[in-house]
């Protein structure tokens, strides 16, 4: 069973994807919050695998939420799915960059959420990784941060390790990394927890943002 807690100011909308999620098979629902202090209150009380947090809600956004839930949590970190209403929001980036796994428009059908929170819940995948490109390449080139000098932390992986982070940024599964370089899945799965430990990422996504910050991945550059 995925344990999941849902997160969102809107009563209405809060009610409809607890519905919605405690009629699928696989899903607990083990509670709802309205606000961001009581997502962190919530998050510590039950322990979930898959949180999904509203972005934009009065006193404590999503964005800090899911920064105090992140940096408090027992391991395994819960995995963070944010809701949104636009796909290129920069409240978005901003909680990618604190460590959500990915991003949900409020609007996607009761298929896409059911399929996000599996994705995010696995943990080995980036899930929509073409739209979440696409929105960390429009911020990072917004705010300045694309192609910043890598300094130190890039520096601590090995040649093997950059070019799994290189290929996770541009999108491709673990899968299609795998066949790329010639290797199992297995050790690409090794060569990027040992990336995420080194440069204290807590997802997929998170890699993705370093990447395209660090200036790893160009924006606007060539797809594998």
């Amino acid at each position: 069973m995925t344990r999941v807690l849902v997160v969102d100011d809107q009563f209405l909308i809060r009610a409809g994807l607890v519905g919605l999620l405690r009629a699928a098979p696989g899903i607990d629902v083990v509670g709802e919050a309205g606000d961001g202090a009581e997502a962190v209150r919530q998050a510590a009380a039950t322990g979930p695998d898959v949180i999904l947090m509203d972005i934009r809600m009065p006193g404590m956004t999503g964005i800090e939420a899911t920064r105090r839930i992140l940096a408090e949590a027992p391991d395994p970190a819960p995995r963070v799915l944010v809701l949104t209403t636009f796909d290129l929001d920069e409240y978005v980036y901003q909680a990618l960059r604190a460590g959500a796994s990915g991003f949900l428009l409020k609007d996607s059908g009761p298929e896409r959420l059911l399929a996000a929170v599996a994705a995010v819940g696995g943990g080995d995948g980036l899930f929509a990784p073409s739209v979440t490109r696409r929105l960390v390449e429009a911020f990072a080139c917004r705010t300045g941060r694309a192609g910043q000098d890598p300094g130190p932390e890039l520096g601590s992986l090995t040649a093997r390790e950059t070019e799994v982070l290189r290929l996770t940024a541009c999108g491709m599964s673990n899968l299609e990394i795998a066949d790329r370089l010639f290797i199992s899945e297995a050790t690409v799965k090794t060569h990027l927890n040992r990336t995420m430990s080194k440069l204290d990422l807590g997802s997929r996504a998170q890699a993705v943002v370093v990447a395209y910050e660090t200036g790893l991945v160009t924006p606007g550059g060539a797809r594998p």
